[in-house]
Order: C-alpha cells, then structure tokens, then sequence
C-alpha cells in the first residue's frame, strides 16, 4: 500500500472513530447522524439573580424548546479539574521533607487554586440543530429564524464558527480546555512552506 493511501485510510479512520465526516465554517458533517449546526449560548449568572428572574430565564428556555422541536441541548464544562493535580500535590507535601521543595509544591497549589477560580464559571451551553433535508437556499433563513428567536426569548447567543466547533470538540474528547487555535492536520504549525 503506498504511503499516501495509507494516510487517507489513517485519517478515514480517525474520523470515523470520532464520527466526524467534515467540519465547515458553521457545522459538523457527521456520519451517522446528519449535519449539525451549533448555537453557543453564554450562561446567565443566576447566583446574582433573583428569583423572579431565574423563574423567567427557565420560562424562556421552556417556550423556546416547546416552539422549537428540532433543536436539542447540550452542556458542558469549559475548563479544566484539577482535583486529581491538587490531590498528588498534598500528598507530596505531607510526604516530603525538603523544606525547599514543599515551598514549590505550595506555589504549585496556589496556581492550580489560582486557575480554578478564574475560570469557576466556564460552563458552555449549546443549541444544536440538526439539518435534514433542508436546500441551500432554505438554509440560511432557517438557522436566522432561530438565532433570532432564541435572541428574542433574552439569550446571549452566537452561531459557532469553525474554531469553535474544533474548541468544542477538544472539549469533548481529550478535555483540552487551554489551546487556543487548532490545526487542521497534526503537526501543520511545524510546516514552514517553500522549503
């Protein structure tokens, strides 16, 4: 088998161990299950909200889901846990008895704490719409129509791009929460072209 096939049959495969046929600038193509489209929703501090007003976020949430039937939800965490780190951390401490290398397991911990708090409230929610059958020219006023609604209904919402949906799913299979901007192939920012 040449050495290109065999990287066509690679890739093949891990796209389809993961499901995912072609990410476009507004949607995942998938294999089995269509293609989707994703609405990101920016999450309501409901700590600092009443209770009138909590009751009219769900109110709208409900009226949203109830006129919509095509959509679905979907929630995730944006950020990373620490827990396990901070466990390994304090046992290091109470282990250790170099004075010198407690210090730095304890900056250690207080960055990792650091972290954890500026990102507490890193949650994502998404809208997720599945495409079936509708024409190209069908398209673009259909998914209008529902950004425009949930905007409508008080929600902080953006149609995700293609970053995005590549965030998303780094999220959602390696847990990678801190890159910042994703290649499309493996190792691509080490190309230098022209030579």
């Amino acid at each position: 088998m040449s050495k290109r096939k065999k990287e066509e049959k690679q890739k093949a495969s891990t796209r389809r161990l993961i499901g995912v046929r072609e990410i476009t600038d507004f949607s995942l193509v998938t294999y089995e299950h269509g293609e989707l489209v994703l609405f990101l929703i920016k999450p309501s501090n409901i700590s600092v909200m009443s209770e009138d007003s909590v009751r009219a976020r769900i109110y709208a949430m409900m009226t949203v889901l109830k006129g919509m039937a095509e959509i679905e939800m979907c929630c995730y965490n944006s950020r990373e846990n620490f827990d396990g780190n901070k466990r390994y951390l304090k046992k290091r401490m109470k282990d250790e008895s170099n004075y010198i290398i407690n210090q730095l397991l304890e900056k250690d911990m207080t960055h990792l704490d650091n972290i954890q708090i500026q990102t507490a409230t890193a949650r994502e929610f998404a809208i997720v719409v599945r495409l079936l059958n509708q024409s190209e020219k069908e398209l673009i006023p259909y998914l209008n129509r529902i950004e425009k609604t949930l905007r409508e209904q008080g929600f902080s919402i953006k149609r995700a791009d293609e970053n995005d949906l590549k965030r998303l799913l780094a999220v959602y299979f390696e847990q990678n929460v801190t890159q910042e901007a994703f290649e499309n192939h493996d190792g691509e920012r080490w190309v230098i072209f022209g030579d």
